[in-house]
């Protein structure tokens, strides 16, 4: 994945996002595969969240509205509960997380992904992401301000 990324540095911080994925702003990312919707965690939400000690996806069969849970990530700073970006029943959670959660941080474009979903309603959904560009503009102003 991530032929072509936009990274973004603040202070020391780096942050990547594939040119080829959409972004909520609660820092979900979107990779459409057909009819399918790989989900996951930013780079720049997963370095702000900290080291993933637990992740909990909903359950095969779970059906998903825009801004519903479909995932908790649980780190030392925070408890966090992710908003599904899109609409729809997820139909495979990464099995791979239960025993390494801390494959988020380490690949989280890649071997870090969190749950795919059946969309049902993708054109709607779409109107509602970000692209890298858009979802850059948008760390770097809170990567600033959260520096300050």
């Amino acid at each position: 994945m991530a032929e072509e990324s936009i990274r973004v540095t603040v202070d020391k911080f780096s942050f990547l996002f594939p040119k080829e994925l959409s972004y909520s702003d609660a820092g979900v990312w979107v990779a459409v595969e057909g009819r399918r919707a790989r989900l996951g965690l930013s780079d720049f939400a997963q370095q702000r969240n900290g080291d993933i000690a637990f992740a909990k996806v909903k359950a095969v069969g779970t059906q998903l509205k825009p801004g519903d849970e479909f995932a908790e990530i649980e780190t030392v700073k925070v408890n966090e509960s992710l908003p599904s970006p899109v609409q729809g029943i997820i139909v495979e959670v990464n099995a791979a997380l239960e025993e390494a959660p801390e494959l988020i941080n380490q690949a989280p474009y890649g071997k870090g992904w969190l749950t795919i979903v059946e969309i049902s309603d993708w054109e709607s959904d779409h109107q509602h992401l970000l692209d890298a560009e858009d979802y850059a503009a948008l760390v770097k102003d809170q990567a600033e301000t959260e520096i300050k």
